[in-house]
């Protein structure tokens, strides 16, 4: 069995996670702008009071600017499929790229037509179909973020697939399986729902900024009432479908399950870990804090009774709970990965009954196929702390944002904004707890599930391309300087529209 560079793999795993985490900078933003703006278009649309319009007209400013230097990102994330991750294309491309094409070829094709209406079309166009282009906008970029959350989805969950042993790759057999599983599902209305808290907070904060500058005082309070109650609406979301993802990480991790929780000794009646630290034992002794009683059953099982496996237990085993060794599964992989070596010699020699044989080996042993490639059974385990911090930050700062968008709709609604200017401050700085929150999320569903590219199909180091380390670490630094020019050229262009502020009009003083 071929051997893998750990070199190689974590310069490949960096540079992705780096490309990654620079283009989730700009996708939240898009996702969320995009309906605000649809939202104030459509006032504007039934009402025709020109406060409207310059409202959405600002809005949208910002909103195209972070689009054209989030597409530039994208693509490069896209790229590094094909140059970095060569060995994980070829074995699921015909799976993984079905729904990118569909990405390409349906939503980036309605976003990227009538972008060009929603910005050029004011005056030029009918006032119905302007104000239909802002929305088609808004729904082409989140469609194109459903199939793109889908290609996701299928490495955590991999359904309606089946490996073709004659070609050595996963193909297809069914495309609504794939598209519709329970994780596709979760993933994508938890992942949109987030971004539109942070659409949502992009406004408060600049809204809350010209509050404290006394600066475009009516504007920045419409503003903070329209996003207020997007964000509230969302942020609420955001915790129903994460509780949802859960439950469905449970099922299909649990190793990641086990991870986010710190639980190494399984239990029934299993407690959630609500806020403390973890120890370096590797134990339930290893946490020290408050537990909510039986909460993690119910989250994972919807039974308080239910047992929740630790992360002992998938490494050492547990009969009782019908819990294979990860050693055993080690050995059936093994078994599997030979027998699909013996079954192309077969082949290839004409041995039908041999290659037979080989082909039930193989069905028999798949589920367990990406075990084979380790050589000690604690490589299957995350960097549980990590996964730990990561997770419970990122839920704390979800219940923030359910407060402070709540606090915010009642004093919008009562125009009390003004008379609390501490809370216009916060305001102001969550924006970057809702960035580090997003960015976190992804930390828990990517780090928590290594050391899968395919879960316990296809391991990180069976899927990365044939290339030198030195030739990864060039392009990690290139792109590092790269995307930080493309990140501060954003934020300078940003401040400048922020600081001209919306067009003059008395509806703004």
């Amino acid at each position: 069995m071929e051997q893998f560079s750990v070199e190689l793999v974590d310069w490949s795993r960096a540079q992705f996670a780096l490309t990654a985490i620079y283009h989730w900078f700009f996708v939240p933003l898009t996702l969320g702008l995009s309906f605000i703006v649809a939202f104030m278009h459509s006032i504007y649309y039934k009402t025709g009071d020109e406060k409207w319009k310059n409202m959405t007209k600002f809005w949208m400013k910002l909103f195209g600017i972070n689009f054209a230097i989030g597409v530039a990102t994208g693509i490069i994330l896209e790229f590094e499929f094909g140059t970095n991750w060569s060995n994980y294309s070829w074995i699921v491309g015909d799976i993984f790229g079905a729904p990118l094409a569909i990405e390409g070829i349906v939503a980036f094709f309605l976003e990227s037509t009538f972008i060009a209406v929603m910005f050029f079309g004011w005056g030029r166009v009918s006032k119905k179909f302007h104000m239909m282009s802002s929305w088609l906008v808004a729904f082409g970029s989140n469609l194109s973020a459903l199939w793109i959350l889908v290609a996701n989805a299928w490495m955590q969950n991999p359904v309606g697939t089946k490996f073709n042993m004659d070609t050595a790759r996963n193909e297809m057999i069914s495309f609504f399986d794939v598209a519709l599983s329970s994780t596709a599902i979760f993933k994508f209305t938890h992942t949109i729902s987030q971004a539109y808290v942070i659409g949502s907070l992009f406004v408060i904060a600049v809204s809350a900024w010209y509050l404290l500058k006394k600066r475009h005082l009516l504007f920045a309070k419409q503003s903070i009432l329209i996003a207020s109650v997007f964000g509230l609406v969302s942020a609420v979301c955001v915790a129903f479908t994460g509780d949802s993802s859960a439950y469905d990480v449970a099922q299909k991790q649990p190793m990641k399950l086990a991870a986010m929780e710190g639980l190494y000794d399984g239990e029934q009646n299993a407690d959630l870990y609500a806020f403390g630290f973890l120890n370096n034992r590797k134990d339930n002794s290893n946490f020290k804090g408050i537990r909510i009683p039986s909460m993690l059953s119910i989250m994972a099982y919807r039974d308080p009774n239910a047992f929740v496996a630790g992360v002992n237990d998938i490494l050492n085993g547990n009969e009782a709970q019908g819990i294979l060794p990860t050693e055993t599964r080690m050995e059936k992989g093994r078994i599997a990965i030979q027998a699909l070596a013996d079954y192309t010699l077969a082949k290839k020699a004409g041995d039908k009954e041999l290659a037979q044989q080989k082909y039930i080996e193989f069905e028999e042993n798949y589920a367990h196929f990406g075990y084979g490639f380790f050589q000690d059974k604690e490589e299957v385990v995350p960097h549980v702390k990590l996964t730990f911090y990561s997770f419970h930050i990122m839920v704390g700062f979800g219940l923030f944002f359910i407060a402070l968008f709540a606090w915010l709709l009642y004093a919008s609604m009562k125009n009390k904004l003004e008379k609390h200017k501490w809370v216009l401050r916060l305001s102001v700085w969550s924006l970057l707890f809702g960035y580090i929150a997003s960015e976190l999320g992804w930390l828990v569903a990517e780090i928590g599930r290594q050391p899968w590219t395919i879960q316990d199909i296809l391991p990180v180091g069976a899927a990365t391309s044939h290339l030198s380390v030195g030739n990864v670490q060039t392009t990690f630094f290139l792109f590092l300087a790269l995307f930080t020019v493309l990140l501060i050229a954003e934020i300078k262009i940003m401040v400048f529209q922020i600081r001209k502020g919306p067009e003059k009009g008395g509806s703004h003083v």
